[in-house]
């Protein structure tokens, strides 16, 4: 089967070329955003954060799956490549862009969880992991991607990969599930408050 999407949202053509005149090669790659519409599709008037808005590929691609009621909450660090996707999608009222260091943004963010969270950049996933998985709402979906390795990879990073795939296996508040496509995902699911701890609890007993 070819898992090509056959669609993508009309603005990921012109943010693809805005991209990459800028220089900027790191975009949601295709079937991750194709996965990413159909997770934002599952959540009516949701939530979505995303951590590492690029120049707005997966922005784009988390907006077409979006209801009318959905809000989404990108950040981005570089003022520059974010512009990008700001030129292409600021229009649209549903999506807030932060212009931030994410790992701060996750420190100092008060306000409500989210059903979706995508971490795309390292804060929130190999680092500030505890604060980004805290803001997944009860049955929320935690995403990551870019996990499979590649010759460009700083010779420390597959051992950081290794650590990231265990801690998010270990935790009994989470099912998480690997995915060898695209770039290489991890999909974790928050369960209601105690679920598998009490599952574990009534096995035992």
């Amino acid at each position: 089967m070819d898992d090509t999407p056959r669609s993508a949202p009309t603005a990921v053509a012109c943010l693809r070329v805005a991209a990459a005149g800028a220089g900027f090669t790191r975009s949601c790659d295709t079937r991750t955003g194709s996965l990413l519409a159909a997770l934002a599709a599952t959540r009516p008037a949701g939530r979505v954060l995303e951590l590492g808005t690029g120049a707005g590929e997966g922005t784009a691609w988390l907006l077409s799956g979006m209801d009318p009621a959905a809000h989404l909450v990108t950040v981005e660090r570089d003022a520059g490549v974010q512009a990008i996707a700001r030129e292409e999608l600021a229009a649209d009222p549903r999506v807030t862009f932060v212009t931030a260091d994410a790992g701060p943004w996750l420190e100092e963010y008060s306000g409500e969880p989210f059903d979706l969270v995508f971490a795309d950049t390292w804060p929130g996933k190999f680092t500030h992991l505890e604060r980004a998985l805290a803001l997944v709402a009860p049955g929320g979906t935690y995403l990551i991607d870019d996990l499979t390795p590649r010759p460009d990879w700083p010779e420390s990073h597959e051992a950081a990969v290794t650590r990231l795939l265990a801690d998010l296996e270990a935790r009994p508040d989470f099912r998480s599930v690997r995915l060898a496509w695209s770039s290489g995902l991890v999909m974790a699911v928050r369960g209601a408050p105690g679920g598998r701890e009490q599952a574990r609890a009534g096995a035992r007993g």
